[in-house]
């Protein structure tokens, strides 16, 4: 039976599901944590509950690879590898060349590559889980499924930044966005349940983890979104920033003296958002079970930026017929999906507290006189990702 895999690398991690296409199956998922590190965390679930773990160091993403299609076979998951047909690929980068999912071929590899300065931690590690695919399953379709394909319809009004226009024609500095599988797959869910074709419809999706993004889709295409050039712009997330004001910069340096702009990028990354507005953590639920007040400020910034977005994005596209949450504070934070609401009922949504007493289950969560619906939508980008494979198998 023709298996599809689909394969989501970070800088130091790998995760994974595996699919009997084209019935939508899930046969196995599992994830290499640490890789690079010590004690790496190798997990596989799959069968009736089964679990496979082993925790040793794994020095790379082409061992971690290996490993994982050892043991498909040695666990009985797969016959062999040539049940696996596709393997789709999550990329982070693909600037303005991808504007849609691709075939991986040499040159596209190589576009990859060229785009690691956009994503530096991601791209390479993505380039080299390719490669070893590309050996060890030379009979496997290989698809590049990218964050930002998404995105490359927005307008040029919404796109370029107000700064000379030579460096977006020279350099490619322009807004890109994130996150993009996951929006198409919820916007395109909330159009089936609102009972709409997705090109008659207005829908905002906030993907909201400790990466968050928040997208205007109209008409099934996105026209805006909150990252920018990199992830870093938009919502105060987890350990990000978001939006600032880029002439903090220079100051903070010169009183932290920093000389080096990536060590004060890297703490705009790495040390802000609600990490370093709480001084307690970069995870909401500590935040949501501590009594401190630094706490409830991050959590009353974070609720805000988000608020703030909706409502900008109401403009964008001069109404809306539904916001979607999703990820995991979207899918199953019951109060901050409260909390961010409460702000946004003078344009006809509101939410049901009934309804909303729920986690990780797709439902309309607004009361049933709101114009606007609000919609919870457990994102699934594994599953978009196999189904662009296999419609470029046809």
């Amino acid at each position: 039976m023709s298996k599809t895999i689909a394969i989501n690398a970070g800088s130091s991690s790998l995760k994974w599901q595996l699919y009997t296409m084209p019935e939508e199956t899930v046969v196995a998922q599992g994830i290499v944590e640490r890789i690079g590190l010590n004690d790496s965390i190798f997990t596989i679930k799959y069968g009736e509950g089964q679990k496979y773990e082993v925790i040793k160091d794994i020095e790379n993403h082409e061992i971690a690879v290996n490993m994982l299609l050892e043991q498909l076979t040695e666990l009985n998951i797969i016959d062999s590898f040539e049940e696996i047909t596709g393997a789709g690929h999550r990329i982070v980068a693909g600037g303005e060349h991808f504007k849609e999912s691709a075939i991986i071929d040499d040159e596209a590899l190589k576009l990859i590559d060229d785009l690691a300065e956009f994503a530096p931690l991601h791209n390479p590690a993505e380039a080299q889980v390719i490669r070893v695919f590309q050996k060890v399953l030379p009979h496997t379709l290989n698809v590049g499924v990218f964050d930002t394909s998404f995105h490359t319809t927005m307008p040029a009004v919404n796109y370029l930044y107000s700064i000379p226009k030579e460096y977006y024609a020279k350099f490619s500095a322009r807004k890109y966005g994130a996150h993009g599988t996951s929006h198409r797959y919820v916007s395109e869910r909330a159009a089936d349940m609102l009972g709409k074709p997705l090109a008659e419809t207005k829908i905002i999706t906030c993907h909201l983890g400790n990466g968050a993004s928040i997208t205007a889709v109209d008409g099934g295409k996105s026209v805006d979104t909150s990252m920018g050039f990199t992830p870093l712009a938009g919502l105060t997330m987890g350990t990000r920033s978001g939006d600032i004001d880029a002439s903090i910069l220079p100051y903070l340096m010169e009183k932290l003296n920093i000389t080096d702009i990536k060590e004060m990028v890297n703490i705009l990354n790495k040390e802000s958002g609600l990490l370093g507005l709480s001084g307690i953590s970069s995870d909401m639920r500590d935040l949501l079970s501590s009594d401190k007040e630094d706490a409830k400020l991050a959590i009353e910034i974070f609720a805000d930026r988000v608020r703030k977005y909706i409502g900008s994005y109401v403009s964008v596209m001069n109404g809306v017929d539904a916001i979607v949450f999703t990820a995991g504070i979207g899918e199953n934070s019951i109060e901050i999906r409260e909390k961010i609401m409460e702000g946004l009922t003078w344009f006809g949504c509101e939410i049901d507290t009934e309804k909303n007493n729920v986690r990780g289950e797709e439902r309309v969560i607004s009361t049933d006189d709101s114009s606007v619906k609000i919609l919870l939508i457990p994102t699934d980008e594994e599953l978009m990702i196999c189904r662009d494979v296999e419609a470029l198998k046809k």
